[in-house]
């Protein structure tokens, strides 16, 4: 059984963050990434994720992290994923950013439960306000 990592995105954010993936992570093997373009029918965006998806088997364990949940990409994605009978293996995770993306490649060999765990764990980590201090509060 092999775990692998799906980006689903509105326009090209998880092809975007697919790149960016690979400045901090070099190899992303077993990572995917699909978004529904500007324009693009959902018949068309189906017919292209089942051609990314075609290969996956049904003891294959997949972990989607998704831009919003309940947008047109990700049902999409699994009504195609249903069709496979691949939920069973399946996590979903929305509000994907940066961190939960990093953290999903570098988790992805400790399986599915784990890697969401982390994932999780990560991205509500990684939410803060940075303090920015002007040169005049320096000299008060």
């Amino acid at each position: 059984m092999s775990a692998y990592v799906l980006l689903v995105s509105h326009g090209r954010f998880a092809e975007g963050l697919h790149d960016t993936l690979g400045m901090f992570a070099g190899n992303c093997g077993g990572v995917m990434s699909i978004g529904l373009r500007e324009g693009e029918s959902v018949e068309r965006f189906r017919q292209r994720v089942q051609e990314l998806l075609g290969w996956l088997g049904t003891s294959d364990e997949l972990l989607v992290l998704a831009d919003l949940i309940g947008g047109s990409p990700l049902t999409t994605v699994l009504d195609v994923l249903q069709e496979k009978e691949l939920l069973a293996h399946t996590v979903v995770l929305g509000g994907m950013n940066l961190a939960m993306a990093l953290n999903a490649v570098l988790c992805k060999d400790q399986g599915i439960p784990a890697m969401k765990k982390t994932i999780l764990q990560e991205a509500l980590a990684s939410i803060s306000e940075a303090t920015l201090e002007s040169e005049e509060e320096e000299d008060i």
